[in-house]
């Protein structure tokens, strides 16, 4: 059992929380039973290390198969160690090391996407996550980062996913006008979820959510640059029934994928 906190390969599994050593070896970290076995299901070539306590084992003793399954190893550590690996206050018996796994900009629209979602200057991790986890509940087809949007592999962002980062491609650092010429000439449109944008209700009435769509979400302050709606074929509101003041961005850019999701099924 690895049970000194301070040891140099715990020090270097807990520089994994900051992006300079994750860009630096291209691994990132991933905390929790079900991001753990979301990894070993789907992508369990990603998974580099994995470290467990005895405890959080005999509970989920499901990981252990996969893990066997995947050929992927397991160490035991304390509690102690968990901790001083993990990057949230209690976490819960597991922590593994993954190669990082960006698709390609390119290589989504070759896929010939009908909804996908793009997140311009999305700064906060939560929202992030959530929105990926979001998408792919929708059913969509990618998330592709651009602008300064925050790092895929913020250990914030993994665990708001809550998995959802293995199921669908997500491509990073992209520029968004080069996603706008990709996306209009894989024949999908652009919709901008803007405050100033047309009712989402008139959008599904006259069937514009139906055609193949490219969301653009962006900042939690600032929204959308003019230059950004440019970008937009056109532009979108969520409206507020009650007398809440403005809606969570992770909640809007849900409720529009969801609408995209149902008028392309129906």
């Amino acid at each position: 059992m690895l049970d000194n906190p301070r040891s140099p390969r715990v020090r270097a599994v807990a520089k994994l929380e900051k992006r300079a050593a994750r860009l630096e070896t291209g691994m990132f970290l991933l905390e929790g039973p079900q991001a753990v076995s979301e990894a070993l299901t789907f992508r369990p070539n990603l998974v580099v290390e994995l470290f467990a306590t005895p405890t959080a084992l005999e509970r989920y003793t499901d990981i252990a198969q996969l893990a066997t399954d995947a050929g992927v190893d397991i160490e035991f550590v304390s509690e102690q160690v968990l901790d001083a690996m993990a990057d949230t206050v209690t976490p819960q018996g597991f922590v593994a090391v993954c190669h990082q796994f960006p698709t390609s900009v390119k290589d989504i629209f070759n896929d010939e996407p009908k909804l996908i979602a793009i997140l311009e200057e999305v700064r906060d991790p939560g929202n992030a996550g959530t929105i990926i986890r979001a998408a792919d509940a929708a059913g969509a087809d990618a998330v592709i980062f651009t602008g300064r949007s925050v790092d895929l592999y913020n250990p914030k962002v993994v665990r708001s996913s809550t998995g959802s980062i293995f199921h669908l491609p997500v491509a990073v650092g992209a520029n968004l006008a080069d996603v706008r010429e990709r996306a209009r000439a894989a024949g999908l449109q652009i919709l901008a979820a803007d405050v100033k944008g047309g009712d989402l209700l008139e959008a599904r009435n006259s069937g514009l959510l139906a055609k193949p769509t490219a969301w653009l979400f962006g900042n939690e302050a600032r929204g959308l640059t003019d230059d950004d709606l440019l970008l937009a074929d056109t532009s979108v509101s969520v409206p507020l029934y009650g007398h809440a003041e403005s809606m969570n961005l992770a909640t809007a850019a849900s409720v529009c994928l969801y609408e995209s999701a149902f008028a392309q099924r129906s």
